[in-house]
This record gives C-alpha cells, structure tokens and sequence, in this order.
C-alpha cells in the first residue's frame, strides 16, 4: 500500500487498510508527503499505530508536487524486487494512472482508493477502485433543533464559533451532494451489462460472476454506492426486473443465481 499523503484523509486509514485486506495481505505500508508542512499533521498520530513507514519528500519549489514522483519510482522498485503480488494506491491524482497501467502491464493487480472526484481514466486503469465516501461511517439523522432568539449580543469567541459551524455544515451539505447525486444514478443499466457477460445457457448468471464482470465494466462499481452493503440486497432492490433464487450446497453454505425478466 503506498499513499500520497497530500491526497488522502488521515481518519479513513483503518477503512482503508481493512478494504485493502480484502485483497491479501499488505506487507509493504507506506505514505509519502513533505512532513514539515502543517497539512500532514494528521498523519503522526496515525502511524505508529497502523504500522506505516513516512517517506519524507521535501517540495523543491512552489506550486509543484515531488510526492507523486518519489512514490512512483518506488512502486517501480517494489514491482521488479517480485516481493508483492500487488498494489494498493491511494489517491485521488490522476497522475498516477500511467503508473497503475504499468503495473496491471506487468501482471500484478491494482487496487486504488480515493475521492468519487478522482478522474475517470485514473479509476478504470486500476482493477478495483474504491471511493473513500463509500467507507465514511453511517451518520445517525439528527432532528433539528430550534432555539429561541435572545437579546444578548454574542461574543467574539460565540461568533467564530457560529461560522466555523457553517463552514461545517456547508462542508457536509456538498459531501451528502455528491453522495446523493451518485446514488441517483440508475445502476440497472450497468447490472444488466454483467448480467449478459455472465449468463449460462440456462438463462441464469451466478452473483460471483455477475460481481466480476461488474469490477471489468467499472473498476469503481460498488454497491455501497447505491446505499446496500452487499450486491445480492442490491439486486434484489430490482425485483421486476431481476429473479433470484438461491441453492443450497452440502456443506451447507447457499449459491445465489440470478435471471433477468423478460
């Protein structure tokens, strides 16, 4: 796992280091940043408890990014040293996505996490690609409050208090945006795709292979991502258009086929 410390959020390292876990083992951890800046204070606390070695990359002038090359001739040493089976990058610069080509070129897989704003050709160049909204946690849905008016004149320190709390809420409003806006986006269309890519003669797909077919379409697909955590709750949220059935194995363990209606 190598992170671009200046395009990831420090709060979502378990999340990320436990997605990348789905995928194997992650031997080799490793953030690259310029830490005498303020912006990678985030990072210290983070570390030492995740196991994670800094590379100190030092901004050589104003306005450019040495990051993103010292993490790149690294991912390059690490593919020809035949340590690993694969990479995990973090960040949401599309300068990255020639380095991802490279590597599935070679014949490793490539995992890449980062914000839904990253570029598209960043995204299918990777075999998986997960967005950090869909590991953010589940937020309760708080009841507003209404508080009535007074005389007294606030405070500085109230006043700062009241716009840093604007700040925040307009912070909040453009991410619960972006998250309505995808989840907006009819998956059917897409499910369909790999439903025909997958289908036997029997007119029946299995979900595995609906689910890889998926990731060959669009790397980002995730199921999350429409508000299920599996793609079996998602598929049966579609049940004029999809028929599920499911058998069960002798070791007791169920395979679920789907068939799509006519």
């Amino acid at each position: 796992m190598l992170i671009d410390g200046d395009n990831a959020q420090p709060s979502l390292l378990d999340k990320m280091l436990a997605e990348a876990g789905k995928y194997g083992v992650v031997t080799i951890r490793r953030i690259y940043g310029d830490w005498t800046t303020s912006n990678m204070a985030g990072w210290k606390d983070m570390l030492q408890a995740n196991a994670i070695q800094p590379i100190q990359q030092f901004r050589y002038t104003t306005g450019k990014n040495a990051t993103d090359s010292a993490m790149i001739i690294d991912a390059m040493d690490i593919l020809f040293s035949g340590l690993v089976d694969g990479f995990c990058l973090v960040s949401s610069d599309s300068d990255y996505t020639r380095l991802a080509t490279r590597i599935r070129e070679k014949g490793f897989y490539v995992m890449g996490i980062g914000k839904r704003s990253t570029p598209r050709a960043f995204v299918s160049a990777c075999d998986v690609f997960v967005y950090t909204e869909n590991l953010l946690p589940e937020r309760p849905s708080r009841k507003a409050e209404t508080k009535k008016p007074t005389d007294k004149t606030p405070e500085k320190n109230g006043d700062k208090s009241i716009e840093q709390a604007a700040i925040d809420a307009a912070a909040e409003a453009a991410s619960a945006a972006e998250m309505a806006a995808a989840a907006q986006q009819e998956p059917v269309p897409l499910l369909k795709s790999a439903f025909d890519m997958a289908v036997q003669d029997n007119g029946y797909a299995s979900l595995g292979a609906i689910g890889n077919h998926l990731r060959q379409l669009d790397p980002g697909f995730d199921s999350r991502t429409y508000g299920f955590k599996q793609l079996s709750l998602l598929i049966k949220a579609f049940p004029k258009i999809f028929e599920v059935k499911e058998i069960k194995r002798r070791d007791g363990t169920y395979t679920m086929f789907v068939r799509l209606k006519e």
